[in-house]
């Protein structure tokens, strides 16, 4: 009787030891951070949904906030303020493509840069961002702001925001906007042509901004795919998003403007 005791007590015991180690392995699953594959956070979506076809056209901006980001450490923050480098605040764009511009910019000019991206954010919310890091940390000479996509959506609201950062920023730093283009592939044709007039609307507003604030430097974007022979094909996967080619050409173009090229 007391070997078939002892057998039961190993088994529960073995039974017992199987189970706290499942646990703890998904404790360390659930804490581990998600690593970045090439710089881009994993898992989620790049994408706010939108609905409708909304006041303008191209629907409405749907919920962003639970949306793919990647945001510096303090230490970061503070070690751009250190050295003044750059600020970026960004959208999903921005999100994936701005490892390859921290890189990029590193190797041409050695400045160092921290990002607020947010898939799916609007100006404002960037715009909150900036305001909040200007009272938190400071701000450095440079800040880029690579938003407005996702204000297609509500395009009249864009130009407060963008009197907004430039009041953050005040007289003595320079900003500079990447312009806007959108046309989503997977949306109707009456979609897409909304989405390019709304750009367009976007876009005039940044330089109605630009022609009264000489510290306010537009990136063009919007241009630089238009002057392409195949239009934006050979640059965006889904007529919003940067593929491979096109996410070192807007790079490049954010990096020659603040090395002043």
């Amino acid at each position: 009787m007391s070997g078939f005791r002892r057998f039961w007590e190993s088994l529960v015991a073995i039974v017992v030891t199987f189970l706290i180690l499942a646990l703890l392995g998904s404790l360390f699953v659930a804490l581990e951070p998600r690593s970045p594959a090439a710089g881009i956070p994993v898992g989620g979506s790049y994408a706010a949904p939108s609905q409708g076809p909304g006041r303008y056209g191209s629907g409405t901006l749907g919920p962003w906030q639970g949306l793919i980001h990647r945001i510096s450490s303090e230490d970061e923050i503070r070690d751009v303020l250190a050295f003044d480098g750059v600020l970026l605040f960004g959208d999903s764009i921005a999100v994936q493509d701005s490892a390859a511009l921290e890189r990029l910019l590193a190797d041409r000019t050695g400045d160092p840069i921290a990002f607020h991206d947010w898939s799916g954010q609007p100006a404002a919310a960037a715009v909150d961002a900036l305001e909040e890091w200007s009272h938190r940390y400071g701000l450095p000479r440079r800040i880029v702001m690579a938003v407005g996509t996702n204000d297609i959506f509500d395009p009249p609201a864009f130009a407060a925001q963008v009197e907004r950062a430039l009041r953050i920023a005040g007289p003595d730093r320079t900003v500079y906007w990447v312009n806007v283009y959108a046309s989503r592939t997977k949306q109707p044709a009456a979609v897409r042509d909304a989405d390019l007039a709304n750009s367009a609307w976007i876009n005039r507003q940044l330089r109605d901004a630009a022609s009264k604030h000489p510290n306010l430097r537009i990136v063009e974007w919007s241009e630089f795919l238009e002057a392409q022979p195949n239009r934006p094909a050979e640059y965006l996967r889904d007529g919003v998003h940067t593929n491979a080619a096109g996410g070192a050409a807007r790079n490049k173009l954010i990096v020659d403007a603040i090395d002043g090229r």
